[in-house]
């Protein structure tokens, strides 16, 4: 019998004490041999959220480095090159390889439950499709970073999981195994998530949604949206004061919010559990995050055209900055939207993957998009955002601040709306530049904002050496992604 070996670390995500603490058993376990209890699938489950929560991938460089492209935003050290957009250097081409990496990574361990849990002795049939479904979604979700980022990939699964040569799939083709996955997944995932940190059924229609959206099924987009709209499962944290974001919703000690839909889990401790993002964020001695940081990247409050407009009565500006002076001049700012004043070494905030933000502003756009027109509904969920950003009840119509139906009559008037109200609300989320990417805006917005002309080759990430120097299915002469 074929033997997979796990080198990896398996992730268990325990209740008990602290209300996120992961703690990090090694294994190297025959895979014929484990996988045969509910213990055992779930500690395989967690292995898939290993690689996304390391340092060098969503745990703080990958958001790092799609932080720097938004237009809002400059990077800084050996991310000043991607200011250029112009492509890649050499350190820049290693670090997106390595996130390539952490998602096969992540990829594989779902395919191997995926492919185990069928066959487990002591799981129930109806969690054992629970359990595969967890996989599927998280398999999904892997390769919607992977084909926005990188356009077509090879598409490992449980099926060709000892193929090494495999050649790169249409970017049609990856997006439509993603839909097939997360479509398993809204119908087998629980109500309620397995655990904190694990998707439910509306995480699946959420990221659905969003899948729909770039793949410009707006109709579609719409439904999975406002299904999760209409079950009442999520609603926005209300907010009086700036403070609020992070005491709320943002802090290291917030252990979950009516807005959450998906988030990656972080605990301080122990440290290889931590998120190290604000470590990119911060200035030394800022008092936000007393270990220090490398103030990766930063804005300008006057120079830069996103926040020159950004009223300062939105208490989502001051949420997100603060001033620092470091030789760039006295406009400096630098991003706080992830404090975390306890860190000794890591930071304990979450990532917001989804929000119910996030949803509603979804839907606003595929409800117009569907209608080709501003719809009221469309823009009173667009509305029920601006209204918290500003310390107002989102549920309640406030002339004082509510953008007016008539003065934006129609899709391309909204669709603009959008874009600078999305900027506002999903700042240094490593959000912004996938967002202006599916709109086909990413090189108006940059030129707008900035003055800089965006390279083609800028839009996509070369395919990794280490993958077509071992999967003899892609010739770098002729599968390489243009430019590189």
């Amino acid at each position: 019998m074929k033997r997979y070996y796990l080198a990896t670390i398996f992730f268990f995500l325990s209740l008990a004490g602290c209300r996120k603490a992961l703690e990090e058993h090694p294994q190297s376990i025959a895979a014929e041999a484990f996988y045969n209890t509910p213990a055992e699938v779930e500690a395989g489950l967690a292995a898939i959220y290993g690689p996304l929560r390391d340092q060098n991938s969503l745990g703080a460089l990958y958001q790092t480095q799609l932080e720097c492209y938004a237009d809002y935003m400059y990077g800084r050290g050996s991310h000043a090159v991607l200011n250029n957009y112009q492509g890649l250097d050499n350190t820049n081409i290693t670090r997106v390889a390595g996130f390539w990496g952490f998602f096969y990574t992540s990829i594989r361990n779902a395919n191997i439950i995926i492919q185990k849990a069928p066959l487990a002795k002591s799981v129930a049939n109806p969690d054992k499709s629970k359990y595969i479904a967890e996989a599927r979604f998280m398999r999904a979700l892997d390769y919607f970073f992977l084909v926005r980022n990188w356009g077509g990939v090879p598409l490992r699964t449980e099926t060709n999981i000892d193929s090494i040569n495999l050649k790169r799939s249409a970017a049609a083709d990856v997006f439509a195994f993603i839909v097939s996955d997360l479509q398993y997944a809204e119908n087998n995932l629980p109500d309620v998530p397995r655990l904190t940190g694990t998707p439910s059924k509306w995480s699946a229609k959420t990221v659905l949604a969003d899948v729909y959206m770039n793949m410009g099924q707006y109709s579609s987009a719409r439904d999975e949206a406002l299904a999760v709209i209409q079950s009442k499962k999520y609603s926005l944290v209300s907010v009086s004061a700036a403070t609020d974001f992070d005491s709320k919703l943002y802090g290291a000690d917030v252990t979950g919010s009516t807005e959450e839909i998906f988030y990656l889990k972080f605990a301080r401790a122990p440290d290889l559990q931590g998120n190290y993002y604000p470590v990119y964020a911060f200035y030394p001695n800022s008092g936000y995050y007393p270990p220090g940081g490398f103030y990766t990247f930063y804005s300008d409050s006057v120079n830069n055209k996103v926040l020159a407009g950004w009223n300062r009565s939105d208490l989502r500006y001051s949420c997100n900055w603060y001033g620092q002076t470091f030789g760039l001049g006295n406009t400096t700012v630098l991003n706080r939207k992830f404090i975390d004043k306890g860190a000794v070494t890591a930071a304990g905030n979450d990532y917001p993957m989804y929000r119910y933000a996030d949803l509603l502003m979804i839907y606003a756009e595929a409800d117009a998009r569907a209608n080709n027109a501003t719809t009221a509904d469309a823009m009173e969920k667009l509305n029920m955002v601006h209204r918290r950003g500003y310390g107002k009840n989102p549920l309640t119509a406030d002339p004082t601040v509510d953008f007016p139906l008539a003065g934006y009559p129609d899709l391309n008037s909204f669709i603009n709306l959008l874009v600078k109200e999305e900027g506002y609300e999903d700042c240094s989320e490593g959000k912004r530049w996938l967002y202006l990417k599916r709109l086909g805006l990413a090189k108006q917005v940059i030129m707008d904002i900035k003055g800089i002309a965006v390279a083609d080759k800028h839009l996509l990430w070369p395919i990794p050496t280490t993958e077509y120097n071992y999967n003899k299915a892609i010739n770098p002469a002729t599968d390489q992604n243009p430019g590189y």
